[in-house]
């Protein structure tokens, strides 16, 4: 997946900021003497990553002409909370993985107990970091409600109970979708809602700017399908060939690896096109769109 400096900068200020956040807590984790956790959550938020969600976030933000630096900071909170989701996934009562981002997890590396407590720490300091904005009050609290709504049961806690239901079972497509707009399209389409919500759009502007996001959201989940049977352990950074062997439905399964890559640059172009209106403030929008149309091939 390749990106352009725009990209590459913004993901240098997400990590910047992650940086920051953790380290404001270091002195005081010492004296308390949990000084492990923190080591534990820095591998789980910092051990790489494309940074898609942070990189709408600040795409969408642009169209909207937000503060950049706002941006930046919910990209980082979005970050914070894909990384939670991860690490909670990747443990054996869930998804049951040992690699992710090509190391080890975190219940690998420090034990079920820690990673817990990563997951519940990521996801309260996504939280907090929305409190550090120079946006206004209202402006703050959709960003948190934004946020909430896309992480619990409206959104990945709400996708993942359907997916663990889902083992063995066949599905339509369309309860496919149903099940990957919350567990994955979720936190996606939060992402370029939020980055907008930094900013001023209109209503209409709005509206597409949803559109756009739920189809990014159903396309990056059609082109995973698509590199977990046709990608390696080292291109993924994570086992491939899982969603299979563990029975769980996918559009591969479903469309075949052909039609599944159809689909997604279908996907492309229709969430290409709800951009129209909002000329080349969209284009940063456009080339996180492209870059990951681009995984699928």
């Amino acid at each position: 997946m390749e990106f352009s400096q725009w990209a590459l900068a913004a993901r240098q200020d997400v990590e910047a900021a992650l940086r920051q956040a953790l380290e404001t807590r270091a002195p005081a984790i010492r004296m308390r003497g949990d000084q492990r956790l923190h080591e534990a959550m820095a591998y789980g938020v910092l051990g790489g990553g494309k940074r898609i969600r942070a990189l709408l976030a600040v795409a969408a933000g642009e169209a909207a002409s937000a503060s950049r630096q706002d941006c930046i900071k919910v990209g980082a909170a979005i970050e914070c909370i894909h990384a939670f989701s991860l690490v909670h996934d990747d443990m054996p009562c869930m998804d049951d993985d040992a690699l992710r981002r090509g190391q080890p997890t975190v219940h690998v590396k420090f034990g079920q107990a820690q990673a817990l407590l990563v997951g519940d720490a990521l996801q309260t300091l996504g939280f907090e970091l929305l409190t550090r904005l120079s946006v206004s009050a209202q402006q703050a609290i959709d960003l948190v409600r934004v946020m909430a709504r896309a992480t619990g049961l409206q959104g990945m806690a709400g996708g993942q109970a359907v997916d663990i239901e889902a083992v063995g079972q066949e599905m339509s497509q369309e309860a496919l979708q149903a099940m990957h707009a919350l567990k994955t399209g979720a936190l996606i389409s939060a992402a370029v809602e939020m980055g907008a919500l930094c900013g001023s759009i209109s209503e209409q502007e709005r509206s597409a700017l949803g559109r756009f996001a739920a189809r990014v959201g159903l396309g990056f989940q059609v082109a995973d399908d698509v590199l977990d049977v046709s990608a390696d352990a080292q291109t993924l950074g994570k086992t491939p060939g899982k969603d299979a062997a563990a029975g769980k439905p996918t559009f591969v399964a479903l469309l075949g690896l052909a039609g599944a890559q159809d689909y997604a640059r279908g996907l492309h172009q229709s969430a290409i096109a709800e951009l129209a209106a909002f000329g080349p403030r969209a284009d940063r929008l456009r080339e996180v769109a492209q870059a990951l149309l681009g995984r699928t091939h």
